[in-house]
């Protein structure tokens, strides 16, 4: 085959490749800016759950998702810094925002510098203060947020 027995330049072959290339690009920017936007999905739904479990008046539920500890009423004593009972004066109906009947999920963030948690903040029954709740990364635990 000489210089002059070469085939035509496929055109529409040079524009699937390049649609293909284009769509693959955008594909990836999309699962990226997914990854990035809910990057604290676990800990948000973690918090999530708790406060639901706070809704149906389920202390002892919430207090095993707030000590990640479903076994916790057998070693209530491992739990010596936060009892259930400070919990439920907390958290309870007599607790800064009373009996819990709504609650949103308003947006989550992780400190900087190294931080080993995330705070996830939620509006509680409509209120204009938000609560903030520390997500421990590593096992899940809940607390109040240190910032």
């Amino acid at each position: 085959m000489t210089l002059l027995d070469a085939q035509e330049f496929d055109y529409a072959r040079q524009r699937r490749r390049r649609i293909r290339v284009a769509s693959i690009l955008v594909l990836a920017l999309v699962i990226a800016g997914l990854a990035w936007e809910y990057h604290n999905w676990p800990e948000e739904h973690v918090v999530d759950k708790f406060f639901d479990t706070l809704q149906q008046q389920n202390y002892e539920g919430a207090y095993s998702i707030w000590v990640h500890d479903p076994n916790w009423k057998q070693h209530p004593q491992k739990y010596p810094q936060y009892s259930y009972g400070d919990f439920y004066d907390d958290w309870g109906p007599g607790g800064e925002y009373g009996l819990i009947k709504s609650h949103d999920i308003y947006g989550s963030g992780t400190p900087k510098g190294g931080a080993s948690g995330v705070i996830v903040e939620v509006v509680i029954n409509g209120r204009s203060e938000h609560a903030r709740v520390w997500v421990e990364k590593s096992d899940k635990t809940l607390s109040f947020s240190p910032y």
